[in-house]
């Protein structure tokens, strides 16, 4: 890995302006700020197919044969050094969107010779009360079973914020956000060192 990685986020939320958005976009300020190449995807409130258990990433490796924007998305996912998922809390679990693409690129990640194996991944949850730590659980059960690195934070990876705007007023939240960009950045120093 280079010095100055690619960091990927993917807000799972349909809402691309909404509170998972700017949890997201604090953590890649933080890495953006020590000189990483960032960028937000918005998969949130696309359309999209969950995994069809067809196999055809098998014998395609490197391509889900639902083909749809799932796999431009698994293309920058294998391109970058870490991957943050971000989803706000739909009854106690994650957004279809994001459990689609984790169910997708993961197979696909498989069948292409674990692409995603010893890049950092972190998950994040936008939640009005309870059930992130399922979301959370859920996003890191893709990354470990990748074979990718989770760094930890100074808290769980969520901020209570249901309204639109409220996760900038949750000032636990903006530091577990901002920590855990820290823990990115110092993971990817440590890396290219």
């Amino acid at each position: 890995m280079s010095a100055k990685a690619k960091i990927l986020a993917i807000n799972g939320s349909p809402r691309p302006d909404g509170n998972t958005a700017a949890m997201l976009k604090t953590v890649l300020s933080v890495c953006k700020d020590a000189g990483h190449d960032t960028e937000l995807y918005q998969a949130g409130g696309k359309p999209v197919r969950g995994c069809l258990a067809c196999g055809g990433c098998g014998k395609h490796p490197g391509r889900c044969a639902t083909d749809d924007w799932v796999n431009e998305l698994y293309n920058k996912m294998a391109a970058a050094g870490a991957i943050i998922i971000g989803s706000p809390t739909y009854f106690s679990d994650l957004t279809p969107e994001t459990k689609a693409v984790i169910d997708r690129t993961g197979y696909v990640s498989r069948c292409d010779g674990m692409k995603f194996s010893r890049k950092i991944g972190a998950g994040v949850a936008a939640v009005r009360r309870a059930g992130s730590i399922h979301v959370i659980d859920s996003i890191n059960h893709f990354f470990l079973i990748n074979d990718m690195i989770v760094p930890g934070s100074s808290y769980w990876g969520m901020s209570l914020a249901r309204d639109k705007g409220e996760y900038e007023g949750d000032d636990e939240g903006v530091k577990t956000m901002t920590r855990l960009g820290e823990n990115v950045v110092w993971l990817l120093d440590k890396f290219a060192s």
